[in-house]
């Protein structure tokens, strides 16, 4: 695989060892920014309108102020450029980082939204349904909050980096995290769907989870094909008792879950969807 040797910082190449980060930086500080992580396929970001619809929605939320030559179009041509710096022509992974500059928690310098861009070759295989069921558990040590923030991709991802450390720890794929209500909120890297009682059931926007992207497109898709699916509130029990579980986010499309703590799980939907709905959207 080719290396990334190279990425864009407010709209300038830079080779990517070079110091970049003033330790004086509100992200490097405080987690003030937030990220969008896309995948970049035949000559174009896959699921781009709902992609920057997020990352505009994110900024406004987090009150940056955004210069008029900030757009769509301009984020879109710089990933474009870095692809084919970095050689990466075929399948990339994005990961577009927005984050204030300088100063105190109360001492703000400015809101320009200072940008980060990087690529990363990805592996053709994450265009295919996992072949192994992926092995998971609850961790019970980071709580996922339910506020008008807990949707954003936030550079402050300590409960999720805590879990993913846990679950390498326990050799598991990833790890669920519950919100304070003792709910299912999402996964480290991805939301959850399961299937219980003939219905599709993923935990509402209220819930806690990351407004992913993969999850809009499915859930979008499900109701064109007039299907049973649920934006709820999902329980332990409800993991237990369900059929099928899986995953999604914007890099894999769909994969899907083999066990739960000592639950088992079937993977028949999971591959239709994957087929019907992610790879032929593409």
């Amino acid at each position: 695989m080719s290396t990334a040797n190279f990425l864009f910082l407010d709209g300038q190449i830079h080779r990517s060892n070079k110091l970049l980060v003033s330790p004086n930086n509100r992200s490097f500080r405080y987690g003030d920014g937030f990220f969008e992580t896309m995948k970049w396929m035949n000559g174009r970001v896959l699921l781009a309108d709902y992609h920057f619809e997020r990352l505009f929605t994110s900024l406004d939320r987090l009150q940056f102020q955004a210069p008029n030559y900030f757009t769509k179009a301009y984020l879109e041509n710089q990933i474009n450029e870095l692809v084919k710096k970095n050689g990466h022509t075929k399948l990339a992974r994005v990961r577009v980082m927005i984050f204030r500059g300088e100063g105190g928690l109360y001492d703000v310098e400015n809101h320009f939204p200072h940008h980060l861009i990087q690529t990363y070759e990805l592996n053709p295989s994450n265009n295919q349904l996992n072949e192994n069921g992926l092995v998971v558990d609850l961790y019970r040590d980071a709580i996922k909050v339910c506020d008008s923030f807990s949707h954003i991709k936030s550079n402050n991802y300590l409960n999720y980096a805590m879990a993913a450390i846990w679950a390498k720890k326990q050799h598991l794929n990833d790890a669920f995290l519950f919100n304070p209500y003792n709910r299912l909120a999402d996964a480290t890297i991805a939301n959850v769907f399961l299937i219980k009682d003939g219905f599709i059931k993923t935990p509402a926007i209220t819930e806690g989870p990351v407004q992913g992207v993969m999850r809009r497109h499915l859930l979008q898709a499900l109701r064109a094909a007039d299907m049973p699916v649920e934006e709820t509130t999902i329980e332990l029990a409800d993991i237990e008792q369900a059929s099928e579980i899986f995953l999604t986010n914007a890099i894999y499309g769909i994969r899907w879950v083999k066990q739960f703590g000592k639950h088992t799980y079937t993977q028949q939907l999971a591959p239709l969807l994957h087929k019907k709905m992610v790879q032929s959207s593409f």
